[in-house]
């Protein structure tokens, strides 16, 4: 599936300085999160990371495709959550594209890595918190919520339909 072009801007701008996701799966009626670091966003809007293809999460995915990428950098009070449909690439050629010297901080012999593989993300929902504002515009938020009150200033949210 190929995105808008603003779409796939507004993510790749989320994402670019949030190099880790917190992966979110399903195993069972459990969710399962782990850290990963994102090795692409394309010009089609997929998020691509280098994974072990025979890892629990690669299993899970098996059962249930659907998962979440939370991105967050807190010291910018900028968050994005996206739902997506993962899928398994073990094509050699799409690996030597990703590829990078810190893929071989994980797989220690590289493309020849027998476990080494694609793990492509299709984003079908994406939503974003970006109150891009100071540490005390922060505190008053949390101070005007505790006493009931609504602070109406600075932030952004919004929801992309993918």
């Amino acid at each position: 599936m190929t995105h808008n072009r603003e779409e796939v801007k507004k993510i790749r701008e989320f994402i670019e300085k949030r190099d880790i996701a917190m992966l979110c799966t399903m195993e069972n009626d459990e969710v399962r999160s782990r850290p990963m670091s994102t090795t692409d966003i394309d010009d089609q809007g997929n998020i691509w990371f280098f994974t072990n293809e025979f890892s629990d999460k690669v299993e899970e995915l098996q059962s249930n495709p659907k998962v979440c990428l939370a991105y967050s950098k807190p010291q910018n009070n900028t968050y994005v959550s996206i739902n997506g449909t993962a899928s398994l690439v073990t094509d050699r050629k799409k690996m030597e594209e990703y590829y990078s010297p810190v893929t071989k901080a994980f797989f220690k012999d590289g493309l020849d890595d027998p476990k080494i593989a694609l793990l492509k993300i299709e984003p079908y929902y994406a939503e974003y918190w970006d109150s891009n504002s100071s540490r005390m515009i922060s505190f008053i938020k949390i101070l005007a919520a505790v006493s009931g009150k609504e602070y109406k200033g600075e932030g952004r949210h919004g929801e992309l339909e993918l």
